[in-house]
């Protein structure tokens, strides 16, 4: 009964000191060192604009203009909704998964001015996990540029030059996959362009 007694009480001990560390001083810890570290990230990498909050560089925005940079098909909630993050859940031999992927070509080709047998990114016309990527491939972004350009009154090489600059590249060259553009970023960057002073002739 004692050894019973004794285990017991050790449990609870044990629980009470862990939930401490591990529920309460390890969290504070984590977050006192991003705060003090990585302010911008721990916060949600928020994007101001005038002093408001206009996104996150971590969530897409639905961009429909032709003189924005479009980001990746969604199926969060109605679309680009960061309350209902998720993608279709359709298969790869799913018919309505198909039918959609054609519309979305056909749409990027008009939009763009493509011919019909052009080759379009995977990225282009389908949705990821969460809805919610804020990257778009090179190979698309520079597919978007002459649409973009026309519509802004700008040179083709100045919006390039924009993309680049929006471009995040992996981690030491191969940690996080391929170069990704932020959609919002760039869109964003292109605002503080005047195209009167930089429009093709």
């Amino acid at each position: 009964m004692k050894t019973l007694v004794k285990e017991l009480w050790t449990s609870v001990i044990s629980t009470l000191v862990l939930g401490a560390l591990l529920c309460g001083l390890y969290p504070i810890v984590v977050w006192g060192f991003s705060q003090l570290i990585f302010p911008h990230q721990a916060n949600g990498s928020l994007i101001e604009k005038n002093g408001e909050i206009i996104g996150s560089e971590m969530l897409a925005q639905g961009f429909s203009g032709a003189k924005y940079f479009h980001p990746r098909p969604s199926q969060a909630g109605a679309g680009y909704n960061g309350n209902s993050s998720g993608g279709s859940n359709l298969g790869p031999t799913s018919q309505k998964l198909m039918d959609s992927i054609k519309a979305n070509v056909e749409t990027y080709r008009r939009e763009n001015n493509l011919p019909t047998d052009a080759v379009v990114p995977a990225d282009a016309v389908t949705s990821s996990g969460s809805g919610l990527d804020p990257h778009i491939s090179l190979s698309n972004a520079k597919l978007q540029i002459p649409r973009v350009a026309k519509e802004r009154g700008l040179k083709k090489e100045i919006v390039l030059e924009q993309v680049e600059k929006a471009t995040e590249k992996p981690f030491f060259g191969f940690i996080g996959g391929d170069p990704g553009v932020n959609v919002l970023k760039l869109n964003l960057a292109l605002e503080g362009i005047d195209g009167k002073q930089t429009a093709n002739p």
